[in-house]
């Protein structure tokens, strides 16, 4: 038997970290080679992580809802036949894992020193632990992250840790005073007030998807400069295609909504206009348009929103892209849908016409730098041939990253998406 360190696997596409969702052993658990040891939520998927041997789980050392740094220890595992010790990993820039038992008091004098050296070193180059957000949130603010002291787990710099410092939190300047004094003399009225509060609250952890969720839109919206711009469709046309198309769609078991329709005019939309088929390299400085359309496609679950991708729609018939889109709704829904199907995708299309809402201003789904929303089809008295009549309207919400494009390209390309949708047949002339 040898003592295998077991450590967070690369799971690629940059990923440096993951939630534990799951655990699906404990301490004293016998686990064969490539069975399920647990499963993490990165930015892209929950992915399952097998274990890498046969043997006895001797120690678990991450528990479910903890962020695990790749590369780092995760358990140590009493391995069957003999097994080399892993390399300690040189090309992290985070804090090592947690040291072995017998050095533990030598650690924490280590760690001692290093904090009571923070004003004396600032400018000496120092490993710290922190989640890349909070790296970003310290250059943001100007703050050298060195010389914030850790409050999270494990030393983990937290976003509050460098709120605070950028605050003065952490010295003990005038105006750090002025603000404790200032909050000692109010602290008896916001007791008065919490008093007055009645009813019962419930807390739960902003965990897995939730989580991701919550850190790519923040930043999506600190990134791209945000513009959306709406318009109305007439759907008479649309409505009586799909109603024609739908008993050949049954008969080959195909579920038909508008959606696939939407989505061909968006395709020859995007060819005629490009920027919105693109994104922007911020490191590098380039932009970068696309020659493939592959459209990403909004699904609310129980856990969040996902977003599969349709790779290739340019090259799909409407019963195909109605197949797929099917598909992997309710893939996505059971959480069955693997990383690959959620990345990749060029442009964004965030239909929530189900729920009744009509208008509404989406996130662009970063860096992508447009995304279109699709509302409701509902009749509505309009102008018809010098008439008011009732037909079916459709409402579109189109969001770009200004930074590339400029509001009277935007206003062209939903403009163009609205005229092939008015006019579904004019989809034929369009297609390759």
């Amino acid at each position: 038997m040898a003592a295998y360190q077991f450590k967070l696997p690369d799971v690629g596409e940059g990923i440096h970290e993951g939630e534990i969702v799951k655990l699906f052993v404990k301490a004293g658990d016998k686990i064969e080679e490539f069975a399920p040891f647990a499963e993490i939520q990165t930015d892209k998927a929950v992915v399952e992580i097998p274990s890498p041997v046969t043997g006895t789980v001797k120690e678990v050392k991450v528990e479910e809802g903890e962020i695990a740094i790749v590369h780092s220890v995760i358990a140590v595992i009493d391995a069957e036949g003999d097994v080399a010790d892993q390399e300690e990993d040189q090309t992290t820039t985070e804090e090592p894992a947690s040291a072995e038992p017998v050095k533990e008091e030598k650690t924490e004098a280590k760690e001692d020193n290093k904090t009571a050296k923070t004003e004396t070193t600032s400018n000496k180059k120092q490993k710290v632990l922190a989640m890349p957000s909070t790296r970003k949130l310290a250059r943001e603010l100007g703050v050298v992250i060195t010389q914030v002291t850790a409050t999270g787990e494990h030393g983990r710099i937290t976003a509050d840790d460098v709120k605070k410092f950028a605050e003065g939190g952490s010295t003990k300047s005038a105006e750090a005073d002025e603000v404790k004094l200032l909050t000692e003399k109010t602290s008896s009225a916001d007791v008065a007030v919490e008093h007055e509060i009645t009813g019962t609250e419930e807390r739960l952890p902003l965990r897995g998807i939730r989580r991701t969720i919550a850190k790519r839109m923040i930043e999506s919206k600190r990134t791209a400069a945000h513009v959306t711009i709406m318009d109305e469709v007439d759907a008479t046309e649309l409505v009586a295609i799909r109603k024609w198309a739908k008993p050949v769609a049954l008969e080959r078991n195909t579920k038909l909504t508008y959606l696939p329709f939407i989505m061909k005019a968006v395709i020859a939309a995007l060819r005629q206009f490009p920027t919105l088929n693109a994104s922007i390299d911020d490191e590098k400085q380039e932009i970068v348009l696309k020659n493939y359309y592959h459209i990403g496609m909004a699904t609310a679950t129980d856990k969040g929103l996902m977003v599969p991708v349709l790779r290739d729609a340019d090259r799909k018939s409407i019963f195909d892209l109605a197949d797929e889109i099917t598909d992997k709704a309710v893939r996505g829904r059971d959480m069955k849908l693997e990383a690959s199907e959620l990345k990749g995708s060029t442009f964004t299309i965030s239909n929530i016409g189900g729920y009744g809402a009509q208008f509404f201003t989406p996130i662009l789904n970063h860096p992508e730098v447009a995304i279109l929303g699709v509302g409701t089809i509902k009749e509505k008295p309009v102008v018809y041939e010098g008439e008011i009549v009732a037909r079916p309207q459709l409402f579109l919400s189109l969001t770009v990253d200004h930074r590339l494009v400029d509001g009277d390209v935007a206003a062209l390309f939903l403009s163009q998406v609205k005229r092939l949708i008015e006019s579904p047949n004019l989809l034929m002339m369009e297609m390759r």
